[in-house]
């Protein structure tokens, strides 16, 4: 038996096969760990299997079987292939099974749980979860929290490809206002800003799941701007919501849907301000006073 890491699958299995003398195809193996590229360069992981021969063969035999490097090479490029194929088809399974008994029932309900919580900026103040051991009830200090959160989150970019030499977080209340720059900021940002969404959701999903913390991410000014362009795209929506008392903005990707839900919500306190999604999951801003009414 032999334990194996690779890059990938493929390489792990033709590793095994080397160090156990024998053919591809008669490698019995376990996936201890399938190998991920990761998110954004984040979390990548080589693939990491246990390996042993289904069938041990004589010592003489293995002297006999012992071949020069290059003569294995040449044989096991097919053998690779289709082995691959094998395991990751079981592999696929047994995992489909797994996650279908201990993870769909509550899949969909957290993922939007999540999603509609990361544009809910009007959920009130809630304090943050200990951090440390279940057992130890200690009053959260935001600065503390805020070192280990920025801690943390220097740790992950560290890792990743972009050249950031800022990173400042600090905890206000149930906020975690996070401030990040750098040579590279215009790339983690991303074209149209499809980088830093994905981020903000990333960090959401750790802080609100670990601390019951919302998030308000701004690398370089990209925050600052976004805000100033719904600040005037509103206008006009504002100017139908004083004349006929409801109106929507048009479908929003992103954080732009949470900045217009806050500049809604602060210009109408007393109206129902909530995001809505359509058919086709597209997410825009309703105001009205029907759901009011009907709450109240």
């Amino acid at each position: 038996m032999t334990k194996v890491e690779a890059p990938t699958l493929e390489e792990a299995y033709k590793k095994a096969s080397l160090a156990l003398e024998c053919s591809i195809s008669e490698l019995q193996c376990e996936v201890v760990q399938h190998p991920n590229k990761g998110i954004l360069g984040f979390l990548k992981k080589n693939a990491i299997i246990v390996a042993t021969c289904k069938t041990i063969a004589p010592i003489s035999e293995k002297k006999a079987y012992t071949k020069p490097v290059e003569s294995i090479e040449e044989h096991t490029a097919s053998e690779i292939i289709d082995t691959v194929k094998d395991i990751a088809k079981k592999e696929d399974t047994a995992e489909e099974k797994i996650l279908n008994k201990h993870s769909n029932e509550n899949l969909e309900l957290k993922k939007d749980t999540i999603v509609d919580a990361f544009f809910d900026t009007k959920t009130e103040a809630s304090p943050a979860k200990n951090v440390g051991s279940a057992a130890e009830v200690k009053p959260i200090v935001y600065d503390e929290l805020a070192q280990v959160i920025e801690s943390d989150l220097k740790a992950l970019l560290v890792l990743s490809c972009f050249e950031i030499d800022v990173v400042e977080v600090d905890v206000v209340d149930n906020m975690a206002l996070i401030f990040i720059d750098g040579e590279d900021a215009a790339l983690l940002i991303g074209k149209e800003g499809y980088r830093y969404n994905a981020l903000s959701y990333m960090l959401f999903n750790w802080l609100h799941s670990k601390y019951e913390l919302f998030i308000k991410l701004e690398i370089a000014e990209f925050l600052t701007m976004q805000q100033e362009m719904i600040k005037v795209y509103m206008k006009p929506v504002i100017e139908t919501v004083e004349k006929s008392g409801r109106g929507k903005t048009r479908f929003l990707d992103g954080i732009l849907v949470q900045i217009a839900l806050e500049q809604l919500r602060e210009r109408f306190p007393d109206k129902y301000v909530a995001v809505k999604t359509s058919k086709d999951g597209k997410k825009f801003v309703v105001i009205n006073e029907f759901n009011m009414k009907s709450n109240g």
